[in-house]
Parts: structure tokens; C-alpha cells; sequence
């Protein structure tokens, strides 16, 4: 008899979790790695970094740091704004004029996407 299965299901559950990804990002809570270019600094999660881009799956495995600072070299502010916003929510929005760099910086950092124009 107490071998009865019950299957659960959260609603909503990648909502959730992308609007709690978003909060924390926000927040800066429990941020574990500083990413840094052209003179300014972005807070992150390693999990998040590590879910999004075997690059950095691959930079933090093998440099296992409580907090990493990581230095992008050739890569505009602007480009690391907007691909965080990606990584975190899934989404987001770059100018037709950006779009060619940004696309080339993402796949330098090997950012994971299936893109819709």
C-alpha cells in the first residue's frame, strides 16, 4: 500500500524561475563571479553563466574560485548588458544596428540560443 506514486507538478514553474533569476540578478543576492570590460564590472551567478555557455562552464570549472573576477577582452559593455539580459530572462532586445556585433560577441562566449527575429 505505500507504494502508491503521486505525481506533483509546479505551475507556472519556468516563470518562476526565470522571474527569480531576474530578482536575483537584480538584487545582486548570492552573485558568485564579476564579469569586467571596458572599465566596468557586471555581477552574476556561476550556475547561470554555466547553464548558458559551455565557455563559461568551461573558465569556471577550471578555475574554481569562491568569486572569479573575469576579464573580457574586446567585448563592449553594451554586448555584456544585453547577453546577461538573454542568459537570465531568455529574451531580449538589440538595435538592427547591433545586432551583427552582438550576435558575433555571443558566439565568441558560445551563448546557447535559438534566436527568433
Amino acid at each position: 500500500m505505500g507504494d502508491q506514486q503521486f505525481f506533483l507538478k509546479w505551475n507556472d514553474f519556468q516563470t518562476n524561475m526565470v522571474t527569480s533569476f531576474r530578482h536575483l540578478r537584480d538584487e545582486k543576492s548570492f552573485t558568485d563571479v564579476t564579469l569586467a570590460c571596458e572599465g566596468q564590472t557586471c555581477k552574476a551567478h556561476k550556475m547561470v553563466l554555466s547553464a548558458c555557455s559551455p565557455y563559461f562552464k568551461s573558465l569556471l570549472e577550471e578555475n574554481p574560485s569562491k568569486h572569479p573576477i573575469i576579464i573580457l577582452k574586446d567585448v563592449s559593455y553594451l554586448h555584456l548588458q544585453a547577453i546577461l539580459e538573454f542568459m537570465y530572462a531568455g529574451e531580449v532586445n538589440v538595435s538592427q544596428e547591433q545586432l551583427p556585433a552582438f550576435l558575433k560577441t555571443a558566439a565568441r562566449l558560445k551563448v546557447r540560443f535559438n534566436i527568433s527575429f
